[in-house]
C-alpha cells in the first residue's frame, strides 16, 4: 500500500490517497481541480500505475475534495466506484437527491440565523466538475472486499457525513483503518455543516468516535494529513474536545441569554469565511440540538424563521461545577 499526499486548493488541509498498486485500487481521488488531478497522475505514475490501470476507487464519502476526480478516472479506465449507500446518489450526482440536499441546507441556514449575505457568499462558493458523471456501485456495513493479499472490511462511520465509510484490514501486519474525515489527526472533523442530510450528527459522530476506540485499531490512515499512530486515544481526545465545546456553548446561553445558531457560532469561531460559514454554524446548531436532548437546552418560539436556545432551568449551577476542568469565559 503507498500512501500519496495531495495538496488541496478547493478546502482545506492536505488530502491523503491511498494506492494498492499491484491491484490498480485507490482509497478516494483528492478534489476535482487540474492541479490536484496533474499530481495525482503523476504520482501513480512514480508508483508505475496509469489511471488506464484503475480497477477500483473506493470513496470514503461524498465530499467533493474526496472524491471530486472520480468521475475522470472512470471515464478514462473503466474502474468501479464503491460508495456508501447514503452518499452514492450524492457521488453519483443524482439531480434529486442533490437539490432535496441544497433545499435543505438553505432551510437550515434560516433556522440557524445565518445573515443573508453569508447566505449568499456559500452559494459562490466553486462546486464540482461536472464534466463526468460517474455510475457509483453502492456498499453497506461490513462488507468485505478482496484487494490481493488483503481483506478489507466497510464500516459505516456516520456523523462527518451520513455515508461515511471506512475501510478496515490487517496491513503489513498491522490492524488498520482507512478513516476518511471520521478520525484526522491535526484537527476535529466538523459535525452539522459538513453534512446537513445528518440527524442527530453529534450523537452519531460520538458513536463513531466510540466505535473506534472498541476496535483498537493499531494505526489510522486518514482522508488528510499523516497516519494516526494511536487512533483509540485520538478518538478519547476528540470526545474530550465535544465535551469541552459543549459547556462553551452552554456558557455562551448563561453569558448573552437567549441565541441563536449563528451568534453561539461567533462566540465559538469569531468571523468566518469560505467553507467555514456553513461549518461553524452548523457545528454550533449539532451542539445546541444534542443539548436539547439531553434537556439542558431548550428552544424558544421564535417569530422569524431563526431558532434561538436558551439554557433549561437549574443548568448554571451544575456549569460552575465544571469550571476547575475547563475554565469558562466570564
Amino acid at each position: 500500500m503507498e500512501h500519496i499526499r495531495l495538496s488541496n486548493a478547493a478546502l482545506e488541509g492536505n488530502n491523503s490517497i491511498y494506492l494498492f498498486p499491484e491491484e490498480g485500487v485507490i482509497i478516494d481521488t483528492g478534489d476535482w481541480l487540474p492541479g490536484t488531478e496533474k499530481e495525482l497522475r503523476g504520482e501513480l505514475n512514480d508508483h508505475g500505475v496509469e489511471v488506464a490501470d484503475l480497477n477500483r476507487i473506493f470513496v470514503t464519502h461524498w465530499h467533493p475534495d474526496h472524491c471530486g476526480l472520480v468521475g475522470t478516472l472512470q471515464a478514462e479506465s473503466g474502474a468501479g466506484v464503491y460508495v456508501h449507500s447514503a452518499d452514492a446518489p450524492i457521488v453519483a450526482r443524482d439531480e434529486q437527491a442533490r437539490e432535496r440536499m441544497d433545499t435543505q441546507q438553505r432551510t437550515y441556514w434560516k433556522e440557524w440565523g445565518m445573515p443573508p449575505e453569508q447566505q449568499t457568499s456559500l452559494e459562490n462558493i466553486e462546486g464540482i466538475d461536472e464534466e463526468h458523471q460517474p455510475t457509483v456501485t453502492t456498499i453497506d456495513d461490513a462488507e468485505t472486499f478482496t484487494v490481493g493479499e488483503h481483506t478489507l472490511e466497510a464500516v459505516h462511520a456516520p456523523g462527518h457525513a451520513a455515508g461515511l465509510c471506512m475501510f478496515e484490514g490487517t496491513i503489513e501486519g498491522e490492524y488498520v483503518a482507512f478513516t476518511g474525515d471520521a478520525l484526522l489527526p491535526e484537527y476535529t472533523p466538523n459535525v452539522g455543516g459538513a453534512d446537513v442530510r445528518v440527524e442527530k450528527a453529534l450523537a452519531e459522530y460520538l458513536d463513531t468516535l466510540r466505535a473506534i476506540v472498541d476496535a483498537d485499531y493499531d494505526r489510522a490512515w486518514p482522508g488528510h494529513r499523516e497516519p494516526i499512530a494511536d487512533p483509540a486515544a485520538r478518538a478519547e481526545e476528540i470526545i474530550h474536545h465535544h465535551e469541552e465545546r459543549a459547556y462553551r456553548v452552554l456558557d455562551v446561553l448563561r453569558r448573552r441569554g437567549p441565541c441563536d445558531a449563528w451568534t453561539v457560532s461567533s462566540e465559538l469561531f469569531g468571523s468566518l469565511e469560505g467553507i467555514h460559514v456553513l461549518h461553524g454554524p452548523g457545528e454550533a446548531y449539532a451542539h445546541l440540538e444534542h443539548l436539547v436532548d439531553k434537556g439542558v437546552v431548550v428552544e424558544q418560539e421564535s417569530s422569524g424563521e431563526a431558532i434561538t436556545y436558551d439554557l433549561a432551568d437549574g443548568v448554571d449551577e451544575r456549569l460552575e461545577a465544571r469550571e476547575d476542568h475547563w475554565p469558562l469565559v466570564s
